[in-house]
């Protein structure tokens, strides 16, 4: 199994849990709030911090766009999701104070034009959205630019997985397990089978033999943190100011305290996983003189 590098990271076997901060559009169209939710990121201990990237009149119909939809943009949905998706100046910001702060950034660019937009930047990777596995010409344009790709496998059964690597290929590629239900259930549901399914990963890693990962949609840290137990390569977790804030997705995401703390367990993970060789230590001498017999 090969390693991705992304930026001077490497990642997939034997290398440390690449830690994804998913802001997307928690930001709320603010960019200060924007800048506030990488600076928790980095404090907190990520590695990366993903948004969202959306070319509006392309990814929605008109009628969608017309909906009535209160929000604090305006009446229609039209209103909520102009008001929710950055542009050059806003991007070109986030680019200076990612750079600034050392931190990586990358989006998940929901259409060709996005990624058009977003390659000025040159980001290191791109994501590629669940929503957007199965959207052959925006996988093969993505590859296009030659990039490292993160694959995300919500809503997707293994034969649309299957199509979707076999488009872009395994080179440069890393799975991430995913389910799309928000918010993911550790419990059975009523079909008896739990929305989080972290069995997913193994199954992924003998599939595929490339880096797997998780994106979590759960509300807690145990599942991510559970992930990397069973060497995830990636995690990648919502992240927010504080859940009462407006915002679709501010519920399924953790703040500041949780997020400082999957971190820092992930890396205390990470240091006591050892090299696995079966030793007698130097501490354990003495207690070994003093208790055994024989």
């Amino acid at each position: 199994m090969e390693t991705v590098k992304i930026g001077n990271i490497l990642i997939g076997k034997g290398m440390p849990v690449f830690i994804i901060a998913e802001i997307g559009i928690n930001h709320n169209g603010s960019l200060n709030t924007a800048k506030n939710l990488i600076d928790m990121a980095k404090r907190c201990g990520c590695d990366a911090v993903k948004f969202q990237k959306r070319t509006i009149e392309i990814v929605y119909t008109p009628e969608e766009l017309a909906m009535p939809r209160e929000n604090p943009f305006g009446p229609t949905n039209g209103d909520l999701k102009r008001g929710l998706e950055f542009g050059q100046k806003e991007y070109k910001e986030i680019d200076r104070y990612c750079k600034q702060k050392n931190i990586i950034w990358f989006a998940s660019c929901w259409d060709e034009k996005s990624v058009d937009f977003i390659e000025q930047f040159d980001p290191p990777c791109y994501k590629i959205a669940s929503a957007s596995l199965t959207d052959d010409g925006l996988l093969k344009h993505t590859c296009s630019k030659g990039k490292p790709i993160i694959l995300s496998t919500g809503m997707s059964d293994m034969p649309m997985i299957e199509h979707a690597v076999k488009v872009l290929g395994k080179k440069n590629l890393i799975i991430m397990h995913c389910t799309s239900v928000y918010p993911a259930k550790i419990e059975e549901g009523d079909h008896g089978l739990s929305t989080i399914n972290l069995r997913g990963i193994k199954i992924l890693k003998d599939k595929f033999n490339v880096p797997v990962g998780f994106s979590s949609h759960d509300t807690g840290i145990m599942p991510t943190y559970a992930a990397a137990a069973m060497d995830a390569c990636a995690v990648e977790k919502h992240i927010t100011l504080y859940k009462a804030m407006w915002g679709s997705d501010q519920a399924v995401s953790i703040e500041p305290p949780e997020l400082e703390k999957l971190c820092r367990i992930i890396r205390e993970l990470e240091i006591a996983k050892g090299d696995g060789i079966i030793r007698i230590y130097e501490e354990e001498i003495p207690i070994m003189k003093k208790l055994r017999r024989k």
